[in-house]
């Protein structure tokens, strides 16, 4: 088990029973001893559709019951809905999900009852768990006793998403809602007729699909463009496994960028300050009127980032990252209507605060895309990539100016290098590629960002081609 950029993850057998028991109680102990929780408090569960999900947030109800914690069963919703509901409860919260990875994994996400954890608290949970488990932990007989309150949970934060736009204001598109297995689908369709928009929800699974919405795959790419030609869409869009990064196509069936989205839903809220990792468009800083902050990959990067441009006295702040996922650090005023901080990655806002521009401009997506003149930029990851071989290029790579500069020979002129998460180089004309081993799973991330589309697909598939040639050759 091992926390990455957003919880913990690890391999569904090797979660579920004892591992995934021993995590939730070393939890509930870092709660209890910082005085974040009292015994008899509640505790939130949410899950996604995953088959091992209901097995693991059954071994979580029963650790967290055995310390004495009132588990409150909040079942399958998305991520930031699970968040919103804790945070007004002022509740700790566990949401079950390996979010975007195969099903043949799973993870659980950890929010105190003021938002989710920071590696800080990773790091405490961590030192718990390795504590327990050395005191020969054992799993919990029984079942852990559970209240459903996922009705009212859903209902919060349904309430939420119906404020952001006024009524009809999705009238005249016609939305097309990739159902597949995330838990955002059926409020999605339901929100979505609520706005005026004419919905044709398609390819529902009751297996789990994995869904990266920063790195589409071309069979998914190919289903959306046939189901937008068939349907005559404006737009489709979906999320995730646990609904907190959004997937949003053009008229075309074309994936959005995942920091576009998030830049018009910070334009949307009229945002002072933006904080956004490093792997978003490096054209984000010439597209808005408000401030940029850039940190590391990962959400607890970006809460921090937020809580530091808050404490420096910053109004009106927002988050997002390449993925797409939003994160509202600031109380906003839509509609007249008070929008609550959201510290968490959230698909609802940016999704919405895109089909409305659509819709308002009486535009196409493609054109409304094609207007904020962002570099062209594209990223994908080599699956089941060992650890160990990122480790060992990243340290190569790292090791020396002459080593980066050959290992990038094929492909340009090393111009310069950042070096905040991986390794993001600009070429000295001006194309980027960024190197960046996944935080949580055996994954080897590039992104790339260039003058043309062809010119970054080009870029992207040498960057990979150059990750694979340095593994088999080492």
């Amino acid at each position: 088990m091992k926390f990455g950029t957003s919880g913990l993850r690890g391999l569904s057998e090797d979660l579920k029973g004892r591992a995934s028991a021993l995590y939730a109680t070393a939890f509930g102990h870092y709660l209890l001893e910082s005085k974040r929780a009292h015994t008899g408090d509640a505790i939130l569960i949410g899950r996604d559709f995953r088959d091992s999900s209901p097995e693991i947030t059954a071994d979580c109800a029963k650790a967290l019951a055995k310390l004495g914690f009132k588990v409150i069963d909040c079942a399958t919703l998305p991520t930031p809905a699970l968040a919103l509901y804790g945070l007004q409860r002022n509740a700790a919260c566990l949401m079950i999900t390996g979010s975007h990875i195969p099903a043949d994994r799973n993870g659980i996400k950890f929010y105190r009852p003021d938002g989710e954890i920071d590696k800080d608290d990773e790091a405490a949970i961590t030192t718990a768990a390795a504590e327990l488990d050395r005191a020969g932990f054992v799993l919990a007989d029984g079942t852990g006793q559970t209240e459903d309150r996922s009705a009212e949970c859903l209902a919060m934060f349904t309430e939420r998403n119906a404020n952001l736009l006024s009524a009809g204001a999705l009238e005249g598109l016609k939305v097309g809602v990739y159902q597949h297995s995330t838990v955002a689908r059926d409020l999605l369709v339901d929100l979505l007729k609520q706005f005026g928009a004419e919905v044709i929800d398609f390819a529902r699974s009751d297996t789990f699909i994995p869904v990266d919405t920063e790195a589409v795959s071309e069979e998914t790419i190919a289903l959306l463009k046939k189901a937008s030609k068939d349907h005559g869409l404006d737009a489709i869009v979906s999320a995730d496994g646990d609904g907190d990064r959004p997937l949003v196509t053009d008229e075309t069936g074309t994936p959005l960028r995942g920091d576009l989205l998030g830049l018009i839903a910070a334009n949307f809220l009229g945002a002072s300050s933006v904080v956004t990792p490093v792997t978003s468009n490096s054209g984000i800083e010439a597209s808005g009127t408000f401030g940029v902050i850039r940190t590391r990959v990962g959400s607890p990067f970006v809460i921090a980032g937020m809580q530091a441009a808050l404490e420096a006295g910053e109004k009106g702040v927002v988050g997002f990252e390449a993925n797409g996922g939003t994160l509202v650090a600031s109380n906003f005023t839509i509609n007249g209507k008070t929008l609550l901080a959201l510290p968490t990655r959230d698909c609802f806002l940016p999704m919405l605060a895109t089909l409305s521009l659509a819709a308002a401009r009486k535009q196409p997506l493609s054109v409304i895309a094609s207007a904020y003149q962002l570099p062209f930029a594209a990223a994908d990851r080599l699956e089941n990539f060992p650890v160990e071989t990122s480790a060992k290029l990243m340290a190569h790579l790292r090791a020396s100016p002459d080593n980066l500069a050959a290992f990038l020979q094929p492909i340009g002129t090393v111009g310069s290098a950042s070096d905040i998460d991986g390794l993001r180089v600009t070429l000295d004309d001006k194309r980027i590629i960024h190197f960046r081993p996944s935080g949580n799973a055996p994954e080897m991330r590039c992104y790339v960002e260039a003058e043309t589309d062809a010119a970054a697909t080009e870029l992207l598939a040498t960057g990979l081609a150059r990750i694979r040639a340095w593994a088999n050759a080492n």
